[in-house]
């Protein structure tokens, strides 16, 4: 430092070819970071890069990570290749000229083999110009081969229809659309308290069906019951026919305790027992006197 400068640092200033240097070298420490970080790009996770080079875009994506390029003239424009989703609203007619209104969300993703391609047809963004569009048209072709009451009580056929058909419109492999929700189906209220009470009838007549199968198969049970039953008697008396000791044995099985009964011989169909007897044979006047008690 010559007397000068430091003479002049004494009195509190700084001369001006110092203030120069400094001055000159911020701007050469701000231009190396300006210049380091325009050669150099980060592709952050679930992205992928498109190189644009004055106007002219690379052929090739960039993988996630860090990287190097041209300064100044090439940008690295990041294309998100995650799952998303979408609302859009929906307005069709059945095939009985039935306004239907809903609300749909479609969940679909880029793959990355399609970036650069998205990228140059539709701004990285497909969804407004390619999906939306073909959602509307799936939906309407579907819508306008079934009723205003089969599109409410088959939704889940209609959503899977529909996603097939808006697969095929896009194209195989350049957009995966991954599914289609149907959310606030709406008819106009007239129509929806139709259905809703035709839905009512249908299943009050089947209740009635159901009790009418449950009575007729009862009454068959029944039947079948009192057949087996009658063939059971049939076939019980044509064995005490063929054996009349039958009777006996099932006398002497089911006695009770109490006093026998008197059979008669062959040919007699009396059953008395010894009490009835007894009573009848004993004289006319004569009683029946309990007894002396032993003293």
């Amino acid at each position: 430092m010559s007397r000068a400068e430091f003479n002049g640092s004494q009195d509190g200033g700084f001369e001006p070819r110092t203030i120069k240097r400094l001055i000159g070298g911020a701007i050469l420490v701000f231009v190396a970071v300006v210049l380091a970080a325009s050669t150099t790009y980060v592709v952050q996770p679930g992205y992928r890069g498109v190189e644009v080079t004055l106007g002219t875009v690379s052929p090739g994506f960039k993988p996630e990570g860090f990287g190097f390029k041209q300064p100044f003239v090439t940008q690295v424009i990041p294309i998100s290749i995650r799952q998303q989703t979408r609302p859009m609203p929906a307005e069709c007619y059945s095939s009985d000229l039935q306004q239907v209104t809903m609300e749909v969300h479609v969940l679909y993703r880029v793959p990355e083999a399609s970036v650069v391609k998205i990228f140059q047809d539709y701004s990285g963004e497909p969804f407004d110009t390619l999906i939306a569009p073909r959602v509307q048209e799936a939906l309407k072709e579907v819508a306008a081969t079934q009723s205003a009451e089969q599109i409410v009580k088959n939704r889940e056929a209609i959503k899977t229809r529909a996603l097939e058909l808006t697969r095929k419109k896009i194209g195989p492999g350049f957009l995966v659309v991954a599914d289609l929700v149907i959310y606030n189906l709406a008819l106009s209220p007239e129509l929806g308290a139709a259905i809703e009470m035709k839905m009512v009838q249908e299943q009050e007549a089947e209740k009635a069906k159901f009790l009418q199968l449950k009575a007729q198969i009862e009454a068959e049970t029944a039947i079948i019951r009192a057949k087996g039953e009658a063939e059971a008697i049939s076939v019980r008396g044509t064995a005490l026919k063929a054996t009349p000791d039958f009777i006996k044995l099932q006398i002497v099985q089911n006695w009770n305790g109490h006093s026998p009964l008197v059979v008669g011989g062959s040919g007699a169909d009396m059953l008395l027992s010894l009490e009835d007897l007894r009573r009848h044979s004993a004289p006319a006047g004569r009683t029946n006197v309990p007894p002396a008690k032993p003293r």
